[in-house]
């Protein structure tokens, strides 16, 4: 996000963000409160170089390698967070924006996990953002081909404040002086327990489009929407699940096959039911498919492809 909270928000603090006390459900299907995000699945132009990155910047370990496809998690269970795809030739985007992946975001379950982390990347010598974002500290790499990757940890959620029916979030600096103090003396061993996929953050061609199908469609809330050109949804009154923006300007090109990027990410539904649900919502709004057994694929309106399925293991 690209704005304080004075900017968006003006000068009050807020008002505490209980549970029911902010968002905007959708009027129709919701997606249930208890999803989770799955992996994300990517286009990289040379699995070596990408595996390199992935292990020893962020910390993932490799569960599963195949010839061109490498499957990551962190270190304490063999859930899958990304899945690299060899493209060889995929062609790099540099600062040519596409509509598709921003960034995804890695939660951390702690703040002296992210503090650890954030030491470790002064180890190595990796260059990082950071912001605060009041709901959360986070920070901002990119991978060898240029994908877009945020690794955070969250405030308590009685932190959290609200203006009227919006969440509180904002782009203010970090103290990371206070967030390595917080590590204490234990050193960055990887990924530890407990990381989950947190959110997906997606360039869009417009904001109420992308509103019709990831509320009105898909079912999620809207929780914030001052921010300039982008609009962030979830379920569960979490922060946000879900992060969409115009930022790559106007008439910017949909990411293509042969490019590096966003292949699918996935969200998890606690049981067929609430696929079922979904689906029915899907067909309702006209809205095409494809099942893959017993989950279902959907493209946004610009291309980018979403898979419900249910909890992994």
């Amino acid at each position: 996000m690209k704005d304080s909270t004075m900017e968006i928000f003006g000068a009050s603090s807020g008002a505490l963000a209980t549970d029911g006390s902010y968002g905007v459900a959708p009027s129709g299907y919701r997606i249930p409160a208890t999803i989770r995000l799955g992996e994300v699945r990517l286009r990289v132009a040379n699995l070596d170089t990408s595996l390199a990155f992935y292990t020893t910047v962020l910390g993932m370990r490799v569960l599963k390698r195949e010839a061109t496809r490498a499957w990551l998690g962190a270190h304490d269970r063999d859930r899958v967070l990304v899945e690299l795809n060899e493209f060889a030739g995929a062609k790099l985007l540099g600062r040519s924006a596409r509509l598709g992946l921003y960034h995804f975001a890695i939660l951390l379950p702690d703040r002296p996990a992210l503090g650890r982390f954030v030491k470790h990347l002064g180890d190595i010598g990796a260059r990082a953002g950071a912001v605060d974002h009041l709901v959360s500290e986070a920070f901002y790499l990119n991978d060898p081909d240029g994908l877009g990757i945020e690794v955070y940890a969250d405030r308590p959620r009685d932190t959290w404040r609200r203006m009227d029916r919006q969440l509180m979030m904002a782009s203010d600096a970090v103290d990371v002086d206070d967030l390595v103090r917080s590590a204490g003396p234990t050193t960055w061993t990887g990924m530890p327990a407990n990381t989950i996929m947190g959110h997906v953050h997606l360039h869009v061609g417009d904001i109420d489009r992308a509103a019709a199908f990831y509320a009105d469609v898909l079912g999620f809330d809207k929780v914030m929407w001052s921010s300039p050109g982008a609009l962030f949804l979830s379920a569960g009154g979490y922060h946000h699940h879900l992060g969409t923006n115009v930022w790559a300007g106007v008439g910017a090109p949909s990411t293509q096959p042969d490019e590096a990027g966003l292949i699918e990410w996935t969200i998890e539904m606690p049981d067929a039911d609430s696929i079922l649900a979904a689906t029915s919502n899907i067909v309702a709004a006209g809205q095409a498919f494809e099942r893959d057994g017993d989950e279902i694929v959907t493209n946004d309106p610009w291309g980018t492809s979403v898979r419900l399925r249910t909890f992994a293991l």
